[in-house]
């Protein structure tokens, strides 16, 4: 679905003058996020569970295609071939180590928080250096959240787990 914002010129030039559609998709987005979250007789209830995740991935496409639409393809084929390979092996470690990762949602949210404020003082440093150091902190801290999100799915042995 990315690939129609990125190829088709038409799809490409409407997403870049009609900020609409990307504001649109990300207030449906936050809205289903707090349904999900927040309603767990509709998150376990079928079909309106499929309903909501199709709808959910329809609008994630949508952000993520107006985003790339403001990029050359070759960038954003090296970014997602870079994600798919950094998720995929982040996935494979979840599902091998030995390591418990579900105890540390307390120390994750912490450098969340701190990862947040940070973020808000970078509003008045310009330095490309600080920057740089700031998106590689980023994707360390969301590299573990991925491993640990995998755990809590996963269950089995674990400590903590979450269930649909």
């Amino acid at each position: 679905f990315i690939a129609l914002f990125i190829f088709e010129p038409n799809v490409k030039l409407y997403s870049r003058q009609h900020p609409g559609l990307y504001i649109s998709a990300m207030v449906i987005t936050f809205v289903l996020m707090i349904v999900l979250a927040c309603c767990g007789s509709v998150r376990r209830s079928f079909p309106v569970n499929l309903i909501l995740l199709m709808l959910f991935t329809a609008c994630e496409s949508v952000l993520l295609g107006t985003v790339s639409s403001f990029y050359r393809v070759e960038e954003v084929m090296i970014a997602a071939g870079i994600c798919t390979v950094v998720c995929l092996g982040l996935t494979l470690f979840a599902f091998q180590t030995k390591w418990d990762f579900t105890t540390m949602s307390g120390i994750l949210f912490v450098c969340a928080l701190v990862f947040m404020c940070f973020g808000f003082a970078l509003i008045f440093i310009r330095s490309d250096i600080v920057r740089l150091v700031y998106a590689c902190i980023g994707a360390l801290l969301f590299s573990v959240y991925l491993v640990f999100d995998t755990q809590m799915m996963l269950g089995g042995n674990l400590k903590y787990s979450v269930s649909p």
